[in-house]
């Protein structure tokens, strides 16, 4: 621990509560090494890089891995307490989510299955990958020495196909269900703050929007919409004692493609994917959301139209009626940075490999 740069402590310490003193230290080595190391993140290569500060036999590090008894959940719990006490001690917490496929060819490789790979396919073309799908949940961070936000993955989840669960007598969960169970957890962890969660077309369910909606407070969703969505108008108030059910919902309203065909558009300039900003001409409209047996939720939509051509028209959402346009657009294309940690992840940090 005396070797620990001095900048690194608080985050270190506030890790080691989820490990013994022995396995804190070699967790310890292994971290560092794993940041110096220039070739293979092997536990064999780490110890190459801090042999002369890893104590003990070199077998006591392959099992920090192999038979730990340590949780990943207090790991994440701390983790993401230090990054919000130090980079986001105040205001709404941006979050965004996603999946990503890493490929595996092992034939015993726990957990794998085919799955799409969304990197890889197109509109015209839908590539496939035996891997795993993990389900990553990130906080967006604006460090003063960065021009964007960064993506920090604080909670992930594997995926298991439907034949993997029922082979091995599980209930299978979507992708959807897994962030909402990570969503919950989050919110469990950290009740005294508010939090704005930007997914993919896969996260915006009508199951996740009941969920912001139930936790209106303190949870909103921004994700992308569908042009023919069922929107109607709030039940009509109930009043007297009248006979049979009351009605779930209102009127029928005017599906958001119909509506930008006859509406005149707006001019906004508003931070785009990557970093930069952009032109773009918006329509926006307000409604509740309608799932049959599930209820209504009410949202605001925004259709997106790109000025210089280079972006296919968008439809996005919200369960925060209240929010502008604006900033609708901006919260949705800053979870970008999604996809840039999964980049360097893979480039720098062998996501890829079993080992990473």
């Amino acid at each position: 621990m005396r070797s620990i740069p001095r900048a690194a402590e608080p985050l270190i310490q506030e890790l080691a509560p989820a490990f013994t003193q022995s396995t804190f230290q070699r967790f310890v080595v292994l971290l560092f090494a794993a940041i110096l190391v220039t070739g293979r993140r092997t536990v064999t290569n780490l110890l190459r890089t801090a042999s002369a500060v890893a104590p003990g036999h070199p077998s006591s590090y392959h099992r920090v891995f192999s038979q730990r008894r340590w949780s990943s959940w207090p790991l994440a719990r701390a983790l993401t307490g230090y990054v919000l006490r130090h980079w986001i001690p105040e205001g709404p917490v941006r979050l965004c989510g996603d999946d990503t496929v890493d490929g595996h060819c092992g034939k015993k490789v726990y957990g794998k299955a085919c799955h799409r790979d969304a990197v890889r396919s197109t509109h015209s073309f839908t590539a496939y990958r035996w891997g795993h799908k993990w389900v990553v949940l990130a906080i967006l961070v604006k460090f003063p020495f960065a021009t964007r936000l960064w993506a920090l993955p604080v909670l992930v989840a594997l995926y298991r196909s439907k034949e993997w669960n029922r082979q091995h007598g599980r209930p299978h969960k979507t992708p959807s269900e897994l962030m909402r169970q990570l969503l919950t957890v989050i919110m469990h962890w950290f009740p005294e703050r508010t939090f704005v969660f930007a997914g993919d077309g896969g996260f915006g369910t009508h199951e996740l929007a009941r969920l912001a909606h139930r936790h209106r407070s303190r949870l909103t969703l921004v994700s992308r919409f569908y042009p023919d969505a069922n929107l109607y108008a709030p039940p009509p108030v109930v009043r007297g004692k009248k006979n049979g059910r009351p009605r779930k919902k209102g009127k029928k309203l005017t599906a958001p493609a119909d509506v930008v065909k006859r509406s005149c558009r707006s001019r906004l300039t508003v931070a785009w994917y990557g970093g930069g900003a952009r032109r773009v001409e918006v329509v926006s409209g307000v409604g509740h959301w309608y799932k049959n047996g599930e209820g209504l939720v009410p949202v605001r939509w925004v259709f997106v139209h790109d000025c210089t051509g280079t972006h296919r028209d968008e439809y996005f959402f919200t369960t925060d009626q209240a929010m502008t346009p604006k900033t609708i657009i901006e919260a949705f294309t800053g979870r970008w940075s999604i996809e840039t940690t999964f980049q360097e992840m893979r480039a720098y940090l062998g996501l890829e490999t079993t080992r990473g």
